[in-house]
């Protein structure tokens, strides 16, 4: 019997409930929700189910979305009022939900199932473009708030099998989140200069100098400018946990978001067959 490998992503998910826009706003996600498109086509039929790592969720010791029809979580403010009415209508996967806890318990990572938890912007953002039949079996994943860049690289060694069993894992977040800043000049050079230290350490470094860059990110140039708080940032280690002597390839990128903030994200290893018994 055959099977295929995953890729893992670290995506972009936007801002706020873009997909459910119009105008000026979503067209500035044109080329991002392009990339998504992009990724639908070249996974085809591969993945049975997604897990999200989501930035936009965080519980010390980890929890796992496990209801099976899950409700939403309005995480943004300033939008129109219908955006805090939309149905991302996915079913839940307490099956795969269950399987993440065994994963992450085995390698002594404490997790606890969430029944209650809904899909929040960092899911439905990205989940819209890429199904918007709203069929795939979706499962989300908090972040640590201790931030830790080894324990999230850890959790995604832990989530790897998951990638020879038809499920696709992506960390949502952004390469560049500075709110403060995003919207005027001064985050164009910061945005700039560590997306330059992203692209290196994650497309051309060995997978031994990405994994050291990434624990000692603070380090890299404008680190703090573009990431003030990480959590959009740590699912990255994540998804390159659990593709971790693979290569990386940039899936998107564009220098001219909001007038200058330059952005990116990426695919961790190829889809590739593999045998498997039955």
């Amino acid at each position: 019997m055959v099977s295929t490998r995953l890729p893992t992503y670290f995506l972009s998910h936007g801002g706020g409930p873009w997909p459910y826009l119009e105008g000026d706003f979503r067209r500035a996600f044109d080329r991002l929700e392009q990339s998504l498109h992009d990724i639908r086509r070249e996974l085809g039929n591969a993945p049975r189910a997604v897990l999200v790592i989501s930035g936009h969720w965080e519980v010390k010791g980890f929890a796992i979305s496990s209801g099976a029809q899950p409700g939403m979580v309005y995480d943004y403010s300033g939008f129109p009022e219908h955006t805090y009415r939309i149905r991302y209508e996915a079913p839940g996967s307490p099956e795969l939900a269950g399987r993440v806890w065994t994963l992450l318990s085995g390698g002594s990572i404490q997790a606890r199932l969430d029944p209650q938890r809904g899909y929040d912007h960092g899911t439905f953002s990205i989940m819209k473009p890429l199904y918007p039949e709203e069929k795939m079996p979706l499962v989300q994943l908090s972040v640590d708030p201790g931030y830790d860049p080894e324990l999230h690289l850890k959790l995604g060694r832990l989530l790897a099998p998951l990638r020879d069993e038809g499920v696709l894992i992506i960390g949502s977040g952004a390469s560049y989140h500075n709110l403060r800043e995003a919207m005027g000049s001064k985050g164009i050079e910061p945005s700039r200069v560590f997306d330059t230290w992203l692209q290196d350490t994650l497309v051309y470094a060995t997978p031994e100098q990405r994994t050291a860059r990434l624990v000692e990110w603070e380090r890299a140039p404008s680190a703090r400018a573009a990431h003030p708080q990480e959590d959009h940032l740590i699912p990255l280690m994540a998804a390159v946990g659990a593709a971790e002597h693979e290569p990386g390839t940039v899936v998107y990128h564009q220098n001219d978001l909001f007038g200058g903030i330059t952005t990116s994200a990426f695919r961790f290893g190829e889809m590739s067959a593999r045998s498997a018994s039955n």
